[in-house]
């Protein structure tokens, strides 16, 4: 059985290197992506190929898709993983870390949508994973950049699967809680129902699922990994 294709952006520590394990576990070739060596030496690690680049830059996104092409001649699945946009009072944050963090959120997903989607769609088809935050739908004010447009992409993404579907593509957003990547006190512990923040391990399965065939009737959704801190129906 031929392996499928995956590249992880932003995929040097944290949940981006836990998802490009489990996808390299899972019998995925790997292309991972971060603004630091991390994920060079990760792909090495897991017998796939690495650059160096940021999510900002469409033409470091570019250079992914297109090596990952020329290496493996195939690209079946997406995630795109991102850093923490800027935070800060509401009315205090400036202009530029407005800009900066819809460039972070929301124009990395749209760019690399652009230059993915011609090729999946004449391959067959292909899968597009966003991970997002719990705060898209209860925003938070300790997050409020990011809570505005994570929003914004969960619209993003339901007006993506209503035109791609039925080219087999499919992308869909995962809404991570409290994570261990980000620094844990007894204070957030405190607001979760499960006692607990959750593990990189945990949204990398949820992410490999969301990826998988098994999945394959779930499109245009934001799936809550949260440990239940969200209270809305």
């Amino acid at each position: 059985m031929t392996k499928k294709v995956a590249i992880v952006m932003a995929a040097g520590k944290g949940m981006g290197a836990a998802i490009a394990r489990e996808l390299a576990a899972s019998d995925y070739h790997v292309a991972l992506m971060s603004v630091s060596d991390s994920a060079t030496k990760l792909a090495a690690e897991l017998g796939g190929i690495g650059f160096y680049g940021s999510v900002l830059e469409t033409a470091d996104i570019q250079r992914v898709v297109d090596g990952t092409m020329e290496k493996y001649g195939r690209i079946d699945a997406v995630v795109n993983n991102t850093g923490h946009p800027p935070k800060g009072g509401l009315l205090d944050i400036p202009d530029a870390d407005w800009h900066s963090g819809m460039e972070m959120v929301m124009l990395n997903v749209i760019r690399m949508a652009r230059i993915i989607t011609p090729i999946m769609e004449a391959q067959g088809g292909g899968n597009i994973v966003n991970i997002s935050t719990f705060a898209a739908f209860e925003p938070s004010d300790k997050f409020p950049v990011s809570s505005a447009f994570r929003a914004s992409l969960a619209g993003f993404v339901k007006m993506y699967a209503d035109q791609y579907a039925a080219a087999g593509i499919r992308m869909n957003n995962v809404l991570p809680g409290f994570i261990n990547s980000y620094p844990e006190s007894a204070e957030l512990v405190a607001k979760i129902p499960m006692g607990r923040f959750g593990m990189v391990e945990e949204i990398a399965k949820t992410t490999r699922f969301l990826l998988s065939d098994d999945a394959g009737y779930i499109t245009g959704q934001n799936l809550r990994v949260d440990g239940g801190i969200t209270r809305s129906v």
